[in-house]
């Protein structure tokens, strides 16, 4: 028995907050919260808040960015583990994963975006916009 096992055994439930920070949904626990107040978790359909317990068997439904993710809980841990047995812990919808998939891979067909979150543009923004646009 490895001790990701073991401490799944010993956890019945577990807060949502930790759950994914532990799955690895979000690097940090108040990245998770931030989340779950916005209303990008659903649990069993419904809003939740950071203190919801979730057992295996627990469907969420998690938003992040323009990604979604339709999952059920399998196990509980702890510990954050390693994201190969982070994935362990959780089983995506497969209609789910698909519609992911195809929205990386359009992401990734319309190439890099010239779209500057800091503000201004910076020198090699602005000549990339000049060759673009011809002027």
């Amino acid at each position: 028995m490895t001790a990701a096992q073991a401490d799944t055994e010993a956890l019945g439930s577990q807060r949502l907050d930790k759950w994914l920070w532990a799955a690895r949904f979000f690097k940090t626990r108040p990245l998770a919260v931030e989340a779950i107040n916005g209303g990008k978790v659903h649990v069993e359909g419904q809003r939740a808040k950071p203190g919801r317990s979730v057992r295996p068997g627990t469907k969420l439904s998690i938003h992040k960015g323009q990604l979604e993710w339709q999952i059920e809980v399998k196990a509980v841990s702890k510990q954050r583990r390693p994201a190969s047995e982070a994935a362990l812990l959780f089983e995506e919808d497969e209609q789910s994963r698909l519609k992911r998939q195809e929205r990386v891979q359009a992401r990734r067909a319309a190439g890099p975006s010239l779209r500057v979150e800091g503000g201004r543009p910076t020198k090699r923004d602005r000549r990339r916009l000049s060759e673009l646009t011809g002027k």
